[in-house]
């Protein structure tokens, strides 16, 4: 049958929900972009055909999202999975320090602690967030642009692909500050890390493990340097181990330095230039890919795996988040507040040992245990 019996003169539907009301440009925001499908042998763009870019804009906070940036990123991924020309979302921060540490500390401190019913209506938007990722309509690939910690590393395992940049690092923060990894990590870990032990302690440790580490376990999908020397050289992250992969039979390739090791390698790095353009090369290459293919026959694919991940996350978020709205009377008060006195104490934690001490006295969670576990203000 010949094409032109398409009625042309019909408007196409749109199946939109959300304006441009949930973006901004000015921190803290969340950024909409589209830009043209580049095809990489060649270098040139491709006519009607785009990525969409939803970038976290909060470099000042590490990436971290405020109830605000949480919309944002819904709405991006809707509007992404709802535009016809759009062959692939990639979901980013700004600068070269983070993508994103988890939510706005200073917002949960401020305004979330002692709000139990407050904080369950923004995990509800925050599991919205985890949820937009999961059943977006095209693929989504996470440009790991630096750290990818706490909620920030659960909204990035969300996605389909990750590319990293050498120097971002991977990991928890919850269990240090009154949280859990309950918003997607204990769901995600298990299938995406070689063993249940090593999401385990990757989930509860707070141990902040490299891009390279990550990508040698099978976590991410690849790693590339972001940074040059004044000559103009590409130099892999300085601070982690690269160059040999045994030492007394242990594995220690993609290790992060320790201590003075850790200290120079952390000066030097200061010295180097930031260049996105091989991490941002790879991405072109992939959504070229991801061009090339039926549709319909993609994303079928890609559903039939995020099944596995969306199978434990469903059974999960919904006791989630009311155990997390019931938390912030209790650890979160406490480890939230301690973080966001930072300035004032030079301290981020509270006095564990004294708090466990407490608790095994039977002590109430009141004004009087938090006195006595929090950081006293720096002496002048």
């Amino acid at each position: 049958m010949p094409l032109d019996w398409i009625p042309r003169d019909n408007e196409l539907k749109s199946h939109q929900i959300f304006g441009d009301e949930n973006f901004g440009t000015e921190a803290p925001c969340t950024m909409f972009e589209k830009k043209p499908l580049v095809n990489p042998n060649t270098g040139e763009t491709v006519e009607g055909l785009y990525t969409a870019w939803v970038t976290l804009n909060n470099p000042a906070q590490f990436g971290s999202y405020t109830t605000e940036m949480v919309k944002g990123v819904i709405a991006g991924m809707h509007k992404a999975s709802m535009d016809r020309s759009i062959v692939a979302t990639i979901f980013t921060g700004i600068g070269d320090r983070a993508f994103c540490t988890g939510g706005n500390v200073k917002e949960y401190a401020e305004y979330y602690t002692k709000r139990p019913k407050e904080y369950a209506d923004y995990i509800d938007l925050f599991a919205g967030m985890v949820d937009g990722i999961l059943k977006s309509r095209v693929p989504v690939i996470q440009r790991a642009n630096g750290m990818r910690v706490a909620g920030g590393q659960e909204i990035g395992q969300a996605c389909d692909l990750t590319v990293a940049a050498d120097t971002a690092q991977f990991g928890q923060a919850g269990t240090k500050h009154g949280s859990t990894p309950t918003g997607g990590s204990s769901d995600f870990l298990p299938w995406m890390l070689p063993t249940v032990e090593l999401a385990m302690w990757n989930c509860f440790s707070n141990e902040m493990w490299s891009a390279y580490k990550m990508e040698r376990y099978g976590h991410i999908t690849k790693t590339l340097p972001i940074k040059k020397n004044a000559q103009g050289e590409w130099v892999r992250d300085p601070r982690v181990i690269t160059d040999k992969y045994l030492d007394d039979g242990e594995i220690v390739y993609g290790e992060m330095k320790k201590g003075d090791e850790l200290k120079e390698a952390t000066g030097q790095l200061r010295e180097l230039q930031t260049d996105f353009s091989l991490l941002d090369s790879q991405i072109d290459k992939m959504v070229w890919t991801m061009a090339n293919l039926m549709p319909l026959c993609e994303m079928m694919t890609i559903e039939s795996i995020r099944m596995k991940k969306k199978y434990f996350w469903d059974q999960t978020k919904v006791h989630s988040m009311y155990w997390l709205a019931a938390n912030m009377n209790t650890e979160a008060w406490l480890g939230f507040n301690a973080f966001n006195t930072a300035d004032q104490t030079g301290q981020r934690e509270v006095d564990f040992i004294k708090l466990r001490q407490l608790i095994a006295e039977g002590h109430q969670y009141d004004d009087d245990l938090m006195e006595a576990v929090m950081p006293k203000p720096k002496q002048e």
